[in-house]
Parts: structure tokens; C-alpha cells; sequence
């Protein structure tokens, strides 16, 4: 009987053991996604407060593009924001969206950094999928005075590297609004070409009137 007794409880603390081991592999995993976004949110906070920097727009999208650049899967993001126009894209229309499409997001997100003078992000805990390559990383962006603004990232492991495929402001998916927001102006032009030719005349504008302010 003793001998029963310290065999069940060798297999039975095994198995919480082995279930702590699991556990903490398991929380580990989860903490590598939300490492991803804290490293690129410290790198931007801490080149934005060199008040010199900040006043070149273009040094500053070049350098928000070199932190994000690797961080973000843009091929899906551009993918899931055509969506079946995607499919019906010639390789040259695809490759000349995303790079257009790239270039206004870092545009928009550079003008955010410059704009929150005082900000930090605070993380809350990450959301696991049924799916082990995709979870949520949860933050909220604080600013002196200001309710704090829910920004979630929804990020895929894909080729031993997680990587952001769309971001949740206040609930709103990147994804979705810009989908429909392209779809309506290719409905309204009748070419996913001219959209895209719109698109580059909008950045080129946009970041030369920046650049001389």
C-alpha cells in the first residue's frame, strides 16, 4: 500500500510539474509577441525626444519605417485590406499597392508620434487564439491628462517570427476601415490602378508639404 501510495504521488507530482513546465513555456510564448511591439514602442519614444529630429518629417517616416518595417507583415495586411480585389490584382498593381499602402501608414503613424508629445504605453495581458500562431497584444497609450486609448495588435507567427497584421484602435480594426474605404473608391473610379495612382500623388504630396514646414 505504501508503495502504491508513493507511486501515485510521484506520477501525480510529475504531472503538475510538468504542467508548471508547460505552463511557464506557454507564458513565455505569449510574452514574445508583446516583446515585439515594447522593443519598437521604445525605440520610437526614445528617438521623438530629440526635439531636432522631430522637426524633419521625412527623417522621421524613414525612421518609424525601419522600426515597424520588420514588425508588420505587409504583404497580409495589404492582402486583407483589398480583400477580393486582392485576388483580381495583376503583380504589378499588388506590388505598387503595398508599397503605397505602406508608405500612408507610416506616414500616419509619424505624424501621430510627433503630435503626442508625452506618451507611454502601458500592456495589458495577451490574449491567446485558438489558433497558437495568432494572438492579441492588448496596450493602452497614455498621454498627461488624457483617457487612455486602446490600441490591440492582432499578431501572426509566421516563419519563426511574430509579426503585426492589424491594429485595433478604440475597437476600430485598421484592417476593416480601410477596406471599406478602398473598396468604395475603386467602386467610384471603376480601377484599382487609379486608386493606387491617387494613393502615390497623396503621399508625395503630402510628405513634401511636411518635409517643408
Amino acid at each position: 500500500m505504501k508503495h502504491y501510495l508513493k507511486v501515485l504521488f510521484i506520477l501525480v507530482f510529475g504531472f503538475i510539474a510538468n504542467a508548471g513546465v508547460a505552463m511557464d513555456a506557454v507564458a513565455e510564448n505569449l510574452l514574445e509577441p508583446q516583446k515585439v511591439i515594447e522593443d519598437a514602442s521604445s525605440q520610437l519614444k526614445l528617438r521623438m525626444q530629440d526635439p531636432g529630429f522631430t522637426k524633419d518629417f521625412r527623417k522621421i517616416t524613414e525612421f518609424v519605417n525601419s522600426v515597424i518595417y520588420p514588425r508588420a507583415d505587409f504583404d497580409l495586411i495589404s492582402a486583407l485590406v483589398l480583400g477580393k480585389l486582392w485576388k483580381d490584382a495583376s503583380v504589378s498593381e499588388k506590388e505598387s499597392f503595398k508599397k503605397e499602402f505602406q508608405t500612408l501608414l507610416i506616414r500616419t503613424y509619424s505624424r501621430a508620434f510627433v503630435e503626442f508629445k508625452e506618451w507611454s504605453v502601458r500592456f495589458l495581458p495577451v490574449n491567446a487564439d485558438e489558433d497558437a500562431r495568432k494572438v492579441m497584444v492588448k496596450t493602452e497609450i497614455l498621454q498627461p491628462g488624457l483617457q487612455p486609448i486602446a490600441v490591440n495588435y492582432r499578431m501572426l507567427f509566421n516563419k519563426g517570427e511574430w509579426k503585426v497584421y492589424d491594429i485595433l484602435i478604440e475597437g476600430v480594426s485598421l484592417v476593416t476601415n480601410y477596406r471599406t474605404s478602398f473598396k468604395n473608391e475603386v467602386e467610384r473610379t471603376g480601377s484599382l490602378q487609379e486608386v493606387i495612382d491617387q494613393l502615390a500623388k497623396r503621399n508625395t504630396e503630402a510628405l513634401s508639404s511636411k518635409n517643408k514646414s
